[in-house]
């Protein structure tokens, strides 16, 4: 069966002499692998299309086993994630993430949308930091974590002062901070920020933009989650935090006026 699918290519590994297996997250039909032959050669029209970050439309014959790539017509170019070191990074760690919590031929709502919106995101020169923070929160239930955010994890209060309890993966109020004594303060801003990572799709919330600080805080939260609950590593995500420990690496930017705590 021919199907014609939106998708961006999650990676392309060469296989034997001139094909290469290409993973492709669908807009209609989740993650799917396909055999891309001759696509290692560099007069191939199967070339360009085939590299990481590549958005289109693709032509695959499916059957049994692995589908074949039988051509793509490219969509957005994504241009200024090959071109900048820390956007390529941060667009790796997105992908990585994504493809290592989904399964092939899973069908997942809203998946799709948040790798367009984030990759898009990126590509437009917002935060790319800020936009795996989006991302992180917004996997934690295709991880299987259902934080308690919009209440108090214990007694189901609304109002009130809050913490995080990685014992209880969501908030609790401040009548209720007796039940895990490693919790972790939070200020009403953060509270806020921390729904809105969860909860806002990428695209609704524009260029947001936060201190250095704010975004260290929101990322040692979830990552914990991660790596208590999930148990995943990511080598993007190795690389990451050698670019944070050597930011010299990266080409000085002009820095935006930041908001938040």
């Amino acid at each position: 069966m021919l199907n014609k699918w939106e998708g961006i290519i999650l990676k392309s590994i060469p296989y034997g002499e001139s094909n290469k297996i290409v993973t492709i997250f669908t807009k209609e039909a989740g993650k799917l692998t396909a055999m891309a032959r001759g696509a290692k050669k560099p007069a191939s029209r199967l070339a360009a299309i085939t590299q990481p970050f590549t958005h289109g439309t693709f032509l695959i014959r499916t059957g049994r086993g692995m589908g074949t790539l039988e051509q793509g017509e490219r969509g957005e170019s994504m241009r200024f994630i090959r071109e900048d070191l820390e956007a390529t990074a941060y667009a790796s760690y997105i992908i990585e993430l994504i493809d290592r919590l989904t399964e092939n031929n899973e069908r997942i709502q809203g998946i799709y949308e948040l790798l367009y919106d984030a990759l898009h995101a990126i590509d437009e020169q917002y935060d790319p930091e800020a936009i795996a923070l989006f991302v992180e929160w917004k996997m934690l239930p295709v991880a299987g974590i259902h934080p308690v955010l919009h209440q108090c994890a214990n007694c189901g209060a609304t109002e009130g002062e809050f913490a995080f309890s990685f014992q209880e993966i969501g908030f609790l109020c401040h009548r209720c901070f007796h039940v895990d004594k490693y919790l972790i303060r939070i200020s009403p801003t953060q509270l806020k920020l921390i729904r809105t990572f969860y909860t806002v799709p990428i695209h609704r919330v524009g260029n947001l933009t936060l201190k250095k600080t704010t975004k260290q805080f929101m990322k040692k939260l979830v990552r914990t989650v991660y790596d208590e609950q999930v148990g995943i590593r990511l080598k993007s995500r190795s690389f990451l935090d050698q670019l944070e420990s050597t930011p010299e690496l990266l080409p000085l930017k002009e820095k935006p006026e930041e908001e938040g705590e």
